[in-house]
């Protein structure tokens, strides 16, 4: 089985096991949708009439909360069950959102330069090689446009399990090129999904080599001081999970002799 059918299979039963992953945008959060998207002041303060891609980003909740707010929302999914529910709830709040099942490495069907937005959840991990994903984005993304990202960090996918000190054991190699094996430690881990290991300078600097300049770096916090040894607070005081990153796509044009440079007004 491909990692996509492998994935997209993963995604559909955490739709039937009502998953966390697959809530759905509540009508408190569409009251007020960018604050709930928003947290780090990374949007424009309106994102009316702006055309938003949502990348990897089914289950009703990113669309809905950008159509909320006034967005013309594209959300694409490699999971139909996933998307199912972000027709679901456009429709049943009358809201205009456009579904489509594409994997996140392959937008041939989407046209250059379409979008002011393109934000994806943590889902890079499903996918082999990052940089396609990449060059997709820069592609369907307007000159100046917004690209915001969330990924597993490498050292988390690293661990493999706990010793009984409540040590943390890094034991799959950084430079590891295959799917990640099963390993003890589930921590961040989604049941039958395959995933991949993904380095800082993949992640990092391939964003920045495919033609976006990075704005901003966080890590979200998820330690908790006084969670009990093997629960995920306490992984998180020694492993951050996630990285969060607000991108630019570098404007281009076009010298003489045909090469590309960076655009200055």
């Amino acid at each position: 089985m491909s990692y996509r059918s492998a994935n997209a299979a993963a995604y559909d039963r955490l739709v039937r096991s009502g998953s966390a992953f697959a809530k759905v945008a509540t009508d408190e959060q569409c009251a007020n949708p960018l604050a709930t998207l928003d947290s780090r002041g990374w949007l424009p303060k309106s994102v009316e009439g702006l055309e938003v891609l949502c990348l990897a980003a089914g289950g009703g909740w990113q669309s809905i909360l950008y159509a909320s707010a006034g967005a013309r929302v594209t959300v694409v999914d490699i999971s139909d069950e996933m998307l199912a529910l972000d027709r679901r709830e456009a429709a049943r709040r009358g809201l205009a959102v456009t579904a489509i099942p594409l994997s996140m490495d392959d937008l041939s069907s989407l046209e250059d330069s379409r979008f002011d937005i393109v934000h994806q959840p943590v889902s890079t991990c499903y996918v082999p090689d990052v940089e396609p994903v990449y060059s997709e984005v820069a592609r369907v993304t307007k000159p100046d446009g917004l690209y915001i990202s969330q990924h597993k960090t490498p050292t988390s996918l690293q661990v493999t399990h706990r010793t009984p000190q409540g040590q943390h054991v890094l034991g799959l190699e950084y430079y590891r090129e295959t799917a990640l094996p099963q390993t003890e430690d589930t921590s961040y881990r989604e049941t039958g999904a395959t995933e991949f290991l993904h380095r800082w300078d993949q992640i990092v600097g391939g964003l920045c080599r495919a033609g976006f300049v990075l704005e901003d770096l966080r890590e979200p916090i998820r330690a908790e001081r006084r969670a009990p040894v093997g629960s995920m607070g306490h992984r998180g005081r020694f492993v951050a999970p996630y990285v969060r990153l607000k991108a630019r796509r570098v404007a281009m044009q076009e010298k003489s002799d045909g090469e590309r440079r960076l655009w200055t007004p």
